[in-house]
């Protein structure tokens, strides 16, 4: 079982390197990762985009590109589906977001003929080596699914246990976060606790624990959960949070990230490979892990 993002790394460059392609690859601070990952022996790289731009950014950040195979390739949504397919084939292992939208490199990945699709839901998974909590701790989803319903809560769950696996955690403990503890008509986040609790008894969700309706307190917190009379086993000793909605889902990642001073990788999950969508505003360290994340994926894929 990974128990920090030393160990983390470790087992990356255990498993590494895997191939990465990325799109629109003239990013100074994707690049500054790739070094930081290639130095590691985690990765090696296909720089898909402006070549002039990536070799003006390598020079400038001392990132030497004799062992990284580049492709010019201007336009940005074919530089995402030349990434894409080149994963699709079995050239590179995982594909990486550059200097690109969201939603076109994306658009590559659900392609029809060359893209990643699987028929699942694409969703977010966050994972965090927060100092007051007792083990790592993966929330999902802060970024793909804005109102997901219960069966896309259901395929959620299943991403995230991808992740876990790879972390090597064996029966991750999921707490269903909600605003309070009881399942209440009102509050659609507590019924589908209650169905999803359901339908994990039943075996339609496997390889887990799922608890809840909780609230986030009870969730990470044993005294909380004391304190509120809370009796479920795995209250204070979750693994895996599974946010009600992408407002909740983005504020506690961010929340952990610049007010816990967390450790984080985040990587998007449900299609053939990993993909690797990090922000501006993520740390180094931060990025750095999110490759680490997608290599071990990869491996476990």
């Amino acid at each position: 079982m990974v128990k920090n993002f030393d160990e983390l790394i470790a087992r990356a460059v255990e498993k590494g390197p895997k191939k990465v392609a990325v799109a629109c690859a003239q990013d100074d601070d994707v690049l500054k990762a790739l070094k930081g990952a290639y130095d590691l022996g985690i990765i090696k790289g296909i720089l898909i985009g402006d070549v002039a731009q990536i070799e003006k950014i390598a020079s400038d950040i001392g990132l030497d590109l004799s062992e990284f195979q580049l492709l010019h390739v201007m336009d940005m949504a074919e530089a995402s589906l030349k990434a894409v397919s080149m994963v699709s084939s079995g050239e590179a292992d995982l594909v990486m977001k550059g200097l690109v939208d969201t939603s076109i490199i994306l658009k590559a990945v659900l392609n029809r003929e060359v893209g990643l699709r699987t028929g699942n839901v694409l969703s977010h998974v966050a994972v965090f080596d927060v100092a007051t909590y007792h083990k790592i701790l993966t929330v999902t989803d802060a970024a793909m699914n804005i109102a997901p319903d219960l069966n896309a809560k259901k395929q959620i769950i299943e991403n995230a246990l991808a992740v876990t696996k790879a972390l090597e955690i064996e029966l991750p403990n999921v707490g269903v976060i909600a605003a309070k503890e009881k399942v209440t008509e009102s509050m659609i986040a507590t019924v589908h606790a209650g169905e999803l609790v359901k339908m994990n008894a039943e075996g339609q969700i496997q390889g887990c624990k799922v608890g809840g309706p909780f609230a986030l307190d009870n969730a990470v917190s044993k005294e909380a959960a004391e304190i509120k009379g809370i009796k479920d086993p795995m209250a204070g000793d979750v693994d895996i949070l599974l946010c009600p909605s992408i407002e909740a889902g983005n504020v506690l990642y961010k929340a952990l990230n610049f007010l816990a001073n967390a450790q984080s990788a985040g990587i998007i999950v449900g299609a053939k490979a990993p993909i690797i969508l990090t922000s501006r505003a993520d740390s180094d360290a931060s990025k750095l892990n999110s490759i680490a994340l997608g290599v071990l994926m990869s491996e476990y894929k």
